[in-house]
């Protein structure tokens, strides 16, 4: 009988193959044995050192993930690991145990120093699995390949192993580990690759196993019969069928409803994605990205060149820039947060200005400068905005550097019950579906046990977002939806139902999602719209849709 694991489907589409593993080291044994002590500290200062500059070469060449990588290349090259490992030499370890152990002791004292703060546990983790392996003459945590395309499993998927996959090979992604917005989540759906993640039980396949991976409903198959493959094989193609039927152009639906499809971004190097995915413009310029690598704060003038790149891609159409977005799950070594009890409850996004306000007003002035020399529409906006009072503080200063069109992000359930009052003091507002769900259900993005309740289609979550909506609509002001909720075809119908007037998201989403609104009108995305919010959880809301948006045939969702 097959064997059928439940995880969170990431991104769409199915696939059925053979699994490979990513394998790291084994724990290295202490066998008693006396060792040189000289010997062992050159070997392991030696690992060290290469490790650092694999992950450096690696950064060179790896587009949106270098920030990570060149920071874990730091924590190779950091002299206080390399004690450790010397201290550990020095007790009788051979280099590869004294490696494994001094990287545990290099946690906690990170988690103790509230100046630095403790690394993030998936990138310490494949700095050490990469260290002890050369230590032992392994090879590092790679991307196998068995000479066939397969499935990908693993328990996570690092940095440094994604930024060596080759999309022509790996059929879908299925860690054990991860959520909704976890970096595999965010690659795939980047790749097109459909994956599962927060996926328990999937270290019991083993390699060559056939499985069957849904990417939709989250579900992993293991030695699947004739009949699911076959039904995977359908679905499969009728959704290949509507992507290939997507009109060229603008977004909008069958009954000629404009809806701009707007890609996100984190720096030049997404943005001939963007441009060949028909992007509309960019909706979320995620300006910390361009910058998560620095040890000092970027001037104004470096600031100003790497937003010119990305404006000028867009010479005519908008580009909203979102401020900062550091702190929490993304730390950036020139901002010092200290020790926070809940780090995603506290100082993070704008919140950062109150002990940094130098910081925004020097990318204010750089994002002023870029957009006089540019002629793309550059507007801007906050994240992290929980009242009125730091939305009008905001556009105070935004203006006062130059910035004509001013707005926020509405991640917070307070600024979404509040979004009329927002729009009295600022231009526009984007919801941030992410966080706006991670805030309303009290769920960590990064907890994949709690994945369920991150769910998009989440009624609360739907009517925390049509509240913003309909406070734009009073107002007379276009509001746009960005983030997971934005990429998922069906529901970007609702959302356009709700009253969204534009929809920012991934680019490789944005040809389904243009095929998806060509095939319905005005009327069933509203239709759909109210059948979702009265619905009593998402499998509901989205069988409900489907009724209303595809009668007869369940494509994509």
């Amino acid at each position: 009988m097959s064997a059928r694991y439940q995880g969170i489907g990431v991104s769409p589409g199915t696939a059925v193959g053979p699994v490979a593993r990513v394998q790291g080291p084994s724990l290295p044994a202490r066998d008693g044995r006396a060792v040189d002590v000289a010997e062992e500290t050159a070997r392991a200062e030696e690992a060290l050192d290469a490790v650092a500059e694999e992950l450096a070469a690696l950064a060179d060449r790896a587009g949106a993930s270098g920030a990570v990588l060149t920071r874990q290349a730091r924590m190779s090259r950091d002299p206080s690991l390399g004690a450790l490992v010397l201290q550990f030499v020095r007790t009788g370890r051979t280099a590869p145990r004294a490696a494994w152990e001094a990287f545990g002791a290099y946690r906690d004292m990170r988690e103790s120093d509230p100046l630095r703060g403790a690394p993030d546990a998936a990138e310490l983790d494949d700095v050490r699995d990469r260290v002890v392996a050369r230590l032992l003459g392994e090879a590092p945590p790679s991307i196998p390949d068995p000479g066939t395309p397969f499935v990908l499993v693993a328990r996570d998927l690092s940095p440094a192993v994604t930024a060596s996959l080759d999309a022509s090979r790996v059929l879908a992604l299925v860690t054990e580990r991860g959520g909704p917005t976890s970096h595999t989540a965010v690659l795939a759906k980047a790749l097109g690759i459909p994956a599962v993640v927060g996926c328990p039980g999937v270290a019991a396949l083993a390699g060559g196993q056939r499985v069957a991976v849904d990417g939709d409903a989250g579900v992993v198959t293991a030695d699947p019969d004739a009949e699911l493959v076959g039904a995977l094989a359908r679905r499969r193609g009728a959704a290949e069928r509507l992507a290939d039927a997507a009109p060229d152009g603008p977004g909008r639906t069958r009954d000629g409803r404009s809806v701009p499809l707007l890609a996100a971004v984190g720096g030049k190097g997404d943005v001939d994605d963007a441009l060949a995915a028909g992007a509309e413009g960019v909706g979320v310029f995620r300006t910390e990205f361009c910058f998560l690598d620095r040890a000092q704060p970027p001037t104004v003038a470096e600031q100003a060149s790497a937003y010119r790149e990305v404006f000028d891609a867009f010479a005519g159409r908008p580009v909203t820039v979102r401020t900062l977005d550091v702190g929490a799950d993304k730390p950036v070594s020139f901002v010092r947060l200290g020790d926070q009890p809940n780090p995603a409850l506290g100082v993070r996004g704008l919140r950062v200005a109150r002990r940094h306000p130098q910081l925004l007003d020097d990318q204010l002035a750089a994002i002023a400068r870029a957009a006089r020399e540019s002629s793309a529409d550059v507007r801007v906006m906050a994240p992290m905005v929980a009242t009125t009072a730091e939305a009008a503080w905001f556009a105070t200063r935004a203006r006062a550097a130059g910035v004509g069109t001013t707005g926020v992000m509405v991640e917070i359930p307070a600024a979404a019950l509040r979004a009329g009052d927002l729009l009295q003091v600022v231009d526009f507002v984007s919801v941030g579906s992410n966080d706006l769900a991670q805030y309303a259900f009290a769920t960590d993005r990064e907890d994949g046990e709690l994945a369920d309740l991150l769910d998009p289609w989440q009624p609360a979550f739907l009517d925390l977002v049509a509240t913003v909506l309909r406070a734009g609509a009073m107002a007379s002001r276009a509001v746009t939806v960005c983030g997971e909720a934005a990429s998922d075809p069906w529901l970007a119908a609702v959302l356009v139902g709700l009253g969204a007037a534009g929809l920012s998201m991934a680019p490789r989403s944005i040809p389904v999602v243009r095929a998806a609104l060509a095939q319905v009108t005005s009327q069933q995305c509203a239709d759909a719209a109210a059948a979702v919010l009265s619905a009593d959880g998402p499998e509901e809301g989205r069988a409900r849709a489907a009724q209303i948006l595809a009668p007869g045939a369940n494509v994509i969702n």
